[in-house]
Protein backbone atom coordinates (compact mmCIF):
# COMPACT_ATOMS: atom_id res chain seq x y z
CA UNK A 1 0.00 0.00 0.00
CA UNK A 2 1.15 3.23 -0.95
CA UNK A 3 0.19 6.67 0.51
CA UNK A 4 -2.32 7.62 -2.52
CA UNK A 5 -4.31 4.58 -1.50
CA UNK A 6 -4.85 5.81 2.19
CA UNK A 7 -5.75 9.13 0.11
CA UNK A 8 -7.85 7.50 -2.07
CA UNK A 9 -9.59 6.24 1.16
CA UNK A 10 -9.84 9.44 2.89
CA UNK A 11 -11.35 11.38 0.03
CA UNK A 12 -14.06 9.29 -0.70
CA UNK A 13 -15.17 9.70 2.75
CA UNK A 14 -14.44 13.38 2.43
CA UNK A 15 -13.75 15.14 -0.63
CA UNK A 16 -11.58 17.81 -1.13
CA UNK A 17 -13.77 19.25 -3.41
CA UNK A 18 -15.98 20.50 -0.78
CA UNK A 19 -12.87 22.21 1.87
CA UNK A 20 -13.38 26.13 2.07
CA UNK A 21 -11.61 28.23 -0.32
CA UNK A 22 -9.13 29.61 2.43
CA UNK A 23 -8.03 26.23 3.76
CA UNK A 24 -4.94 24.10 2.89
CA UNK A 25 -6.09 20.49 2.47
CA UNK A 26 -4.10 17.45 1.05
CA UNK A 27 -0.82 16.26 0.96
CA UNK A 28 1.20 18.65 2.45
CA UNK A 29 4.66 17.18 2.79
CA UNK A 30 5.85 13.72 1.43
CA UNK A 31 5.76 11.28 -1.64
CA UNK A 32 2.27 9.95 -2.77
CA UNK A 33 4.18 7.01 -3.95
CA UNK A 34 5.56 6.36 -1.03
CA UNK A 35 5.25 2.64 0.24
CA UNK A 36 3.35 3.04 3.81
CA UNK A 37 4.63 1.33 6.90
CA UNK A 38 2.03 2.61 9.44
CA UNK A 39 -0.08 5.73 9.85
CA UNK A 40 -0.62 7.62 12.93
CA UNK A 41 -3.88 10.14 12.99
CA UNK A 42 -3.89 13.22 15.16
CA UNK A 43 -5.62 16.43 15.49
CA UNK A 44 -2.56 19.01 15.33
CA UNK A 45 1.01 17.58 13.60
CA UNK A 46 3.48 18.91 15.92
CA UNK A 47 7.18 17.88 16.84
CA UNK A 48 6.14 15.72 19.22
CA UNK A 49 3.67 14.17 16.83
CA UNK A 50 6.42 13.59 14.58
CA UNK A 51 8.52 12.04 17.15
CA UNK A 52 5.59 9.32 18.52
CA UNK A 53 5.46 8.41 14.03
CA UNK A 54 8.93 7.59 14.52
CA UNK A 55 9.02 5.38 17.49
CA UNK A 56 5.56 3.75 16.21
CA UNK A 57 7.03 3.54 12.45
CA UNK A 58 4.19 5.48 10.69
CA UNK A 59 5.75 7.36 7.98
CA UNK A 60 2.15 8.43 7.55
CA UNK A 61 0.57 11.18 9.65
CA UNK A 62 -3.19 12.43 8.81
CA UNK A 63 -3.94 15.26 10.82
CA UNK A 64 -7.14 17.41 10.99
CA UNK A 65 -5.47 21.10 10.67
CA UNK A 66 -3.36 21.55 8.45
CA UNK A 67 0.37 22.16 9.82
CA UNK A 68 1.11 24.41 6.54
CA UNK A 69 -1.33 27.11 6.30
CA UNK A 70 0.23 30.51 5.19
CA UNK A 71 3.30 30.71 2.68
CA UNK A 72 6.69 29.60 3.90
CA UNK A 73 8.96 31.22 2.32
CA UNK A 74 12.13 30.03 4.48
CA UNK A 75 12.72 26.17 6.43
CA UNK A 76 14.97 27.39 8.99
CA UNK A 77 13.57 25.94 12.09
CA UNK A 78 12.80 29.41 13.87
CA UNK A 79 9.30 28.16 14.48
CA UNK A 80 7.32 25.13 15.61
CA UNK A 81 5.71 24.57 11.56
CA UNK A 82 9.34 25.00 9.99
CA UNK A 83 10.44 22.54 13.01
CA UNK A 84 7.75 19.89 11.88
CA UNK A 85 8.28 20.15 8.40
CA UNK A 86 12.21 19.55 8.76
CA UNK A 87 12.01 17.05 10.79
CA UNK A 88 9.06 15.15 8.90
CA UNK A 89 11.06 15.29 5.95
CA UNK A 90 14.10 14.26 7.33
CA UNK A 91 12.39 11.13 8.35
CA UNK A 92 10.34 10.96 5.25
CA UNK A 93 7.34 11.00 6.84
CA UNK A 94 4.82 12.08 4.85
CA UNK A 95 1.38 14.28 6.33
CA UNK A 96 -1.76 14.66 5.15
CA UNK A 97 -4.57 17.32 5.95
CA UNK A 98 -8.51 17.12 5.89
CA UNK A 99 -9.70 19.87 7.78
CA UNK A 100 -12.56 22.13 6.37
CA UNK A 101 -13.28 18.82 3.98
CA UNK A 102 -13.84 16.82 7.03
CA UNK A 103 -15.93 19.76 8.48
CA UNK A 104 -18.20 19.85 5.94
CA UNK A 105 -18.91 15.69 5.39
CA UNK A 106 -22.20 14.59 6.35
CA UNK A 107 -20.40 12.21 8.80
CA UNK A 108 -17.61 14.49 9.77
CA UNK A 109 -16.42 16.53 12.91
CA UNK A 110 -20.08 17.96 13.45
CA UNK A 111 -21.75 14.82 13.08
CA UNK A 112 -19.40 13.25 15.95
CA UNK A 113 -20.20 16.03 18.25
CA UNK A 114 -23.79 15.33 17.41
CA UNK A 115 -23.31 11.68 18.32
CA UNK A 116 -21.18 12.69 21.22
CA UNK A 117 -24.28 14.55 22.71
CA UNK A 118 -26.73 11.93 21.23
CA UNK A 119 -28.96 14.07 19.57
CA UNK A 120 -31.30 12.89 16.70
CA UNK A 121 -33.11 14.17 13.54
CA UNK A 122 -29.78 15.67 12.77
CA UNK A 123 -29.24 17.71 8.94
CA UNK A 124 -27.07 19.72 8.06
CA UNK A 125 -27.32 23.53 9.64
CA UNK A 126 -25.42 25.18 6.43
CA UNK A 127 -25.91 23.66 3.27
CA UNK A 128 -23.07 24.72 0.80
CA UNK A 129 -24.09 26.23 -2.08
CA UNK A 130 -22.37 25.26 -5.96
CA UNK A 131 -21.71 21.51 -5.44
CA UNK A 132 -24.14 19.47 -7.56
CA UNK A 133 -24.02 19.96 -10.97
CA UNK A 134 -26.31 18.74 -13.86
CA UNK A 135 -25.17 16.59 -16.52
CA UNK A 136 -27.84 16.75 -20.10
CA UNK A 137 -26.55 14.58 -23.02
CA UNK A 138 -28.58 13.32 -26.15
CA UNK A 139 -28.22 9.26 -27.12
CA UNK A 140 -29.52 6.95 -29.23
CA UNK A 141 -32.85 6.39 -27.80
CA UNK A 142 -32.33 2.39 -27.74
CA UNK A 143 -29.21 2.48 -25.74
CA UNK A 144 -30.59 5.21 -23.17
CA UNK A 145 -31.47 2.64 -20.24
CA UNK A 146 -27.55 1.53 -21.40
CA UNK A 147 -26.35 4.87 -20.44
CA UNK A 148 -28.69 5.83 -17.76
CA UNK A 149 -27.29 3.07 -15.59
CA UNK A 150 -23.47 3.56 -15.90
CA UNK A 151 -24.08 6.62 -15.10
CA UNK A 152 -26.17 5.87 -11.63
CA UNK A 153 -23.01 3.42 -11.32
CA UNK A 154 -20.92 6.20 -11.51
CA UNK A 155 -22.70 8.06 -8.49
CA UNK A 156 -25.28 10.43 -10.49
CA UNK A 157 -28.73 10.31 -9.96
CA UNK A 158 -29.03 10.57 -6.27
CA UNK A 159 -31.34 13.50 -5.04
CA UNK A 160 -31.05 12.94 -0.80
CA UNK A 161 -32.96 9.52 -0.08
CA UNK A 162 -33.33 8.62 -3.96
CA UNK A 163 -31.07 7.00 -6.21
CA UNK A 164 -31.27 6.86 -10.31
CA UNK A 165 -33.18 9.85 -10.86
CA UNK A 166 -32.89 11.21 -14.33
CA UNK A 167 -35.30 13.24 -16.51
CA UNK A 168 -35.97 12.03 -20.26
CA UNK A 169 -37.26 13.32 -23.24
CA UNK A 170 -37.69 11.76 -26.81
CA UNK A 171 -36.79 13.66 -30.25
CA UNK A 172 -35.21 13.89 -33.35
CA UNK A 173 -31.43 14.59 -33.61
CA UNK A 174 -29.96 16.01 -36.65
CA UNK A 175 -26.33 15.84 -37.56
CA UNK A 176 -24.11 16.13 -40.57
CA UNK A 177 -20.49 14.28 -40.29
CA UNK A 178 -17.68 15.69 -42.95
CA UNK A 179 -14.79 13.60 -44.83
CA UNK A 180 -12.99 13.04 -41.84
CA UNK A 181 -15.64 11.95 -39.73
CA UNK A 182 -16.46 8.08 -38.76
CA UNK A 183 -20.39 8.16 -37.62
CA UNK A 184 -21.48 5.03 -35.73
CA UNK A 185 -25.24 6.55 -37.11
CA UNK A 186 -25.81 7.57 -41.01
CA UNK A 187 -23.18 8.19 -43.12
CA UNK A 188 -20.80 11.22 -43.28
CA UNK A 189 -21.96 14.08 -45.43
CA UNK A 190 -25.13 13.19 -45.20
CA UNK A 191 -27.66 14.59 -42.93
CA UNK A 192 -28.86 11.55 -40.22
CA UNK A 193 -32.25 12.43 -38.57
CA UNK A 194 -32.13 10.22 -35.32
CA UNK A 195 -34.22 9.13 -32.82
CA UNK A 196 -32.55 10.26 -29.85
CA UNK A 197 -33.18 10.59 -25.79
CA UNK A 198 -32.50 13.66 -23.94
CA UNK A 199 -31.13 12.55 -20.38
CA UNK A 200 -30.32 14.47 -17.41
CA UNK A 201 -28.73 13.93 -14.59
CA UNK A 202 -27.18 15.68 -11.61
CA UNK A 203 -24.19 14.73 -9.60
CA UNK A 204 -21.89 15.75 -6.89
CA UNK A 205 -18.96 18.11 -8.31
CA UNK A 206 -16.14 16.00 -7.09
CA UNK A 207 -17.52 12.95 -9.22
CA UNK A 208 -17.68 15.40 -12.65
CA UNK A 209 -14.10 13.39 -13.96
CA UNK A 210 -15.93 9.93 -13.37
CA UNK A 211 -19.11 11.08 -14.65
CA UNK A 212 -17.42 12.47 -17.86
CA UNK A 213 -15.27 9.52 -18.44
CA UNK A 214 -18.32 7.05 -18.13
CA UNK A 215 -20.47 9.19 -20.51
CA UNK A 216 -17.35 9.14 -23.37
CA UNK A 217 -16.86 5.34 -22.72
CA UNK A 218 -20.51 4.38 -22.97
CA UNK A 219 -21.74 6.60 -25.29
CA UNK A 220 -21.78 5.15 -28.89
CA UNK A 221 -21.01 8.60 -30.62
CA UNK A 222 -18.10 9.76 -32.09
CA UNK A 223 -18.45 13.17 -31.03
CA UNK A 224 -20.77 13.40 -27.71
CA UNK A 225 -22.76 16.80 -26.75
CA UNK A 226 -23.60 17.48 -24.04
CA UNK A 227 -23.58 20.25 -21.35
CA UNK A 228 -22.56 20.08 -17.90
CA UNK A 229 -23.91 23.11 -15.28
CA UNK A 230 -23.62 24.15 -11.80
CA UNK A 231 -27.13 24.55 -10.42
CA UNK A 232 -27.60 26.46 -7.00
CA UNK A 233 -29.52 24.15 -5.32
CA UNK A 234 -28.22 23.36 -1.69
CA UNK A 235 -26.55 20.32 -0.96
CA UNK A 236 -28.51 18.63 2.10
CA UNK A 237 -25.37 16.24 2.49
CA UNK A 238 -22.15 18.51 2.47
CA UNK A 239 -22.09 21.88 4.85
CA UNK A 240 -20.74 23.38 7.94
CA UNK A 241 -22.40 22.63 11.34
CA UNK A 242 -25.27 20.55 12.11
CA UNK A 243 -28.39 20.54 13.88
CA UNK A 244 -30.17 18.31 16.20
CA UNK A 245 -32.58 17.33 18.97
CA UNK A 246 -32.15 16.05 22.35
CA UNK A 247 -34.32 13.14 23.06
CA UNK A 248 -35.87 14.82 26.32
CA UNK A 249 -35.75 18.40 26.76
CA UNK A 250 -33.20 19.50 29.59
CA UNK A 251 -32.81 22.73 31.79
CA UNK A 252 -30.41 24.83 31.08
CA UNK A 253 -28.27 24.13 33.82
CA UNK A 254 -28.71 20.25 33.08
CA UNK A 255 -28.05 20.88 29.33
CA UNK A 256 -24.68 22.47 30.40
CA UNK A 257 -23.70 19.77 32.48
CA UNK A 258 -24.32 16.93 29.93
CA UNK A 259 -22.53 19.21 26.96
CA UNK A 260 -19.41 19.30 29.67
CA UNK A 261 -19.44 15.91 30.68
CA UNK A 262 -20.25 13.96 27.31
CA UNK A 263 -17.57 16.56 25.41
CA UNK A 264 -14.96 16.24 27.98
CA UNK A 265 -14.69 19.99 28.81
CA UNK A 266 -12.85 21.90 31.36
CA UNK A 267 -15.12 24.94 31.41
CA UNK A 268 -17.80 26.46 29.52
CA UNK A 269 -18.34 29.74 28.60
CA UNK A 270 -22.13 30.72 27.75
CA UNK A 271 -24.87 33.51 26.80
CA UNK A 272 -27.61 34.81 29.46
CA UNK A 273 -29.74 31.76 30.01
CA UNK A 274 -32.74 32.21 28.09
CA UNK A 275 -35.36 30.39 30.96
CA UNK A 276 -36.21 27.74 28.87
CA UNK A 277 -35.94 24.44 28.40
CA UNK A 278 -33.06 23.19 25.83
CA UNK A 279 -34.59 20.76 23.27
CA UNK A 280 -33.30 21.55 19.59
CA UNK A 281 -29.23 22.50 19.58
CA UNK A 282 -27.30 23.39 16.97
CA UNK A 283 -23.16 22.52 16.93
CA UNK A 284 -20.35 23.61 14.96
CA UNK A 285 -16.43 22.08 15.93
CA UNK A 286 -13.90 24.78 15.56
CA UNK A 287 -14.17 28.50 15.24
CA UNK A 288 -17.67 28.96 15.01
CA UNK A 289 -19.24 32.49 15.63
CA UNK A 290 -19.75 33.03 11.44
CA UNK A 291 -23.05 30.44 12.07
CA UNK A 292 -24.68 31.99 15.28
CA UNK A 293 -27.30 33.91 13.09
CA UNK A 294 -27.77 30.59 11.23
CA UNK A 295 -28.66 28.51 14.25
CA UNK A 296 -30.95 31.21 15.36
CA UNK A 297 -32.51 30.95 12.12
CA UNK A 298 -33.06 26.97 12.33
CA UNK A 299 -34.73 27.66 15.50
CA UNK A 300 -32.17 26.45 17.53
CA UNK A 301 -32.46 26.38 21.39
CA UNK A 302 -28.92 26.39 22.25
CA UNK A 303 -25.46 26.32 19.61
CA UNK A 304 -22.61 24.71 20.66
CA UNK A 305 -19.34 25.86 19.15
CA UNK A 306 -15.64 27.63 20.28
CA UNK A 307 -13.74 30.95 20.17
CA UNK A 308 -16.48 33.11 20.09
CA UNK A 309 -15.58 36.59 21.21
CA UNK A 310 -16.83 38.88 23.72
CA UNK A 311 -19.55 40.98 21.50
CA UNK A 312 -20.14 37.61 20.06
CA UNK A 313 -22.44 36.79 23.08
CA UNK A 314 -24.63 40.29 22.92
CA UNK A 315 -26.02 38.81 19.51
CA UNK A 316 -27.82 35.67 21.55
CA UNK A 317 -29.98 38.58 22.25
CA UNK A 318 -31.86 35.96 24.82
CA UNK A 319 -33.61 33.76 21.81
CA UNK A 320 -30.18 31.09 21.81
CA UNK A 321 -28.21 29.92 24.56
CA UNK A 322 -24.65 29.78 23.53
CA UNK A 323 -21.74 28.06 24.37
CA UNK A 324 -17.96 27.97 23.82
CA UNK A 325 -16.74 24.56 24.93
CA UNK A 326 -13.68 25.59 23.76
CA UNK A 327 -11.62 24.69 20.19
CA UNK A 328 -10.12 21.53 20.98
CA UNK A 329 -12.57 19.95 22.78
CA UNK A 330 -14.89 20.54 20.01
CA UNK A 331 -12.76 18.95 17.53
CA UNK A 332 -10.98 15.99 20.03
CA UNK A 333 -12.89 13.01 19.03
CA UNK A 334 -12.23 14.02 15.34
CA UNK A 335 -9.47 11.43 15.05
CA UNK A 336 -11.02 8.70 16.94
CA UNK A 337 -13.63 8.87 13.60
CA UNK A 338 -10.81 8.46 11.43
CA UNK A 339 -8.84 5.85 13.07
CA UNK A 340 -11.92 4.08 13.00
CA UNK A 341 -13.27 4.91 9.61
CA UNK A 342 -9.36 3.88 8.34
CA UNK A 343 -9.50 0.70 10.12
CA UNK A 344 -12.17 -0.75 8.44
CA UNK A 345 -10.87 0.25 5.29
CA UNK A 346 -7.62 -1.10 5.76
CA UNK A 347 -7.11 -4.24 7.66
CA UNK A 348 -3.15 -5.28 6.64
CA UNK A 349 -1.83 -3.06 9.29
CA UNK A 350 -3.15 -1.40 12.54
CA UNK A 351 -3.98 2.20 11.96
CA UNK A 352 -2.68 4.41 15.04
CA UNK A 353 -4.61 6.92 17.25
CA UNK A 354 -2.35 9.48 18.29
CA UNK A 355 -1.50 9.51 21.95
CA UNK A 356 -0.03 13.11 22.16
CA UNK A 357 -2.50 16.24 23.72
CA UNK A 358 -2.22 18.79 21.43
CA UNK A 359 -4.16 20.93 23.10
CA UNK A 360 -2.29 24.40 23.56
CA UNK A 361 -4.98 24.98 26.07
CA UNK A 362 -4.24 24.78 29.67
CA UNK A 363 -6.87 25.38 32.68
CA UNK A 364 -5.95 26.71 36.18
Amino acid sequence: MIVQDVINHLETFAPLAYAEDFDNVGLLVGDKNENITGILVTLDTLEAVVDEAIETHCNLIVSFHPIIFKGLKKLTGKNYVERVVIKAIKNNIAIYSMHTALDNAMEGVNNMICNQLELTNKRILIPQSGTIKKLTTYVPKEEAEQLRTALFHAGAGSIGHYSDCSFNVNGIGTFKGNDNSNPTKGEKGHIHHEQETQVSVTFPKHLEPEILQTLFKTHSYEEVAYEVVTIENKNQHIGMGMIGELKTALEESDFLKHVKNKMKTEGIRHSNFINKPIKKVAVLGGSGSFAIEAAKAAGADAFITADLKYHDFFTAENAILLADIGHYESEQFTKNLLVAYLTKKITNFAIILSRTNTNPIKYF
